[in-house]
């Protein structure tokens, strides 16, 4: 599936250059510092992708629902370590209830929520490389996976038509499901890029609730993962650093812009 994710999402972006024309970021790969950073946002990107894909076939799709709901407070976090930007009291008062849930969760449950970590981490360092970068989304996605390709190359020839899910697959609904996965990615990635390089981090943060809340009733109800008490009191705690949050990040956008 990752393999197939990251051949048809080239396939697409390649497309979109060609029929929009713009090859002209090409001369910037001649700086190292540019392909190093597309080299570690392309890991992060495929490690992101691989965990997920991981948590929704193996039943922790509750799990990573709680990795997506962490990343704005990732965003944050980092918009403060490394962009120098400032948090006001309810700010920080939602980081250390986040940190409390994160917390909560590893005790109870005996060991860290690593899915979860591991979506959180990446997507947040990933968004923060992006608003970084000096490419603009449609090349930056272009390059990122002409990086993986490659191996996903190499894989989806290891695997060619070898089981049910491998691509040729045996049924046409599958094959049309690994080929929807391009512009099933391309398209969020695009822009989820433009917005990264547009708004702070933080206010990124604010548009990033939905997809985690999808996730979670999925798992619940339509996978029918549990979701004990425990768990929901982790929940709660990051559910409330998010809302508090959002309300600070409302109130001080009310007194810059009244209107």
């Amino acid at each position: 599936m990752l393999a197939n994710r990251i051949v048809w999402s080239l396939v697409i972006v390649l497309v979109a250059l060609a029929w929009r024309g713009r090859w002209q970021w090409l001369a910037l790969l001649r700086s190292p510092k540019v392909l190093l950073a597309f080299v570690v946002s392309a890991l992060l990107l495929s490690a992101n992708w691989l965990t997920y894909i991981y948590a929704a076939t193996n039943g922790h799709v509750v799990d990573a629902s709680l990795g997506y709901f962490i990343t704005p407070l990732v965003n944050v976090a980092l918009g403060l370590a490394v962009l120098g930007e400032r948090l006001r009291r309810l700010q920080w008062a939602a980081l250390g209830l986040a940190a409390a849930g994160v917390l909560w969760l590893t005790f109870t449950a005996e060991r860290p929520p690593w899915v979860g970590l591991t979506i959180g981490i990446t997507f947040g360092a990933y968004g923060l490389l992006r608003k970084l970068a000096s490419l603009g989304a449609l090349e930056g996605l272009a390059l990122e996976t002409v990086i993986l390709a490659p191996a996903a190359f190499a894989a989806m020839a290891f695997w060619w038509a070898a089981g049910p899910t491998s691509f040729p697959a045996p049924s046409w609904a599958t094959n049309a499901w690994l080929l929807g996965l391009g512009p099933a990615t391309t398209v969020p990635l695009l822009l989820f890029a433009v917005a990264a390089r547009r708004l702070p981090m933080a206010t990124l943060g604010l548009f990033q609730y939905l997809s985690p809340t999808m996730q979670l009733l999925l798992g619940v109800w339509l996978f029918h993962e549990p979701f004990t008490l425990a768990r929901g009191i982790g929940f709660g705690l990051i559910w409330a650093a998010l809302i508090g949050y959002s309300i600070d990040s409302w109130a001080h956008a009310r007194r810059i812009d009244p209107a």
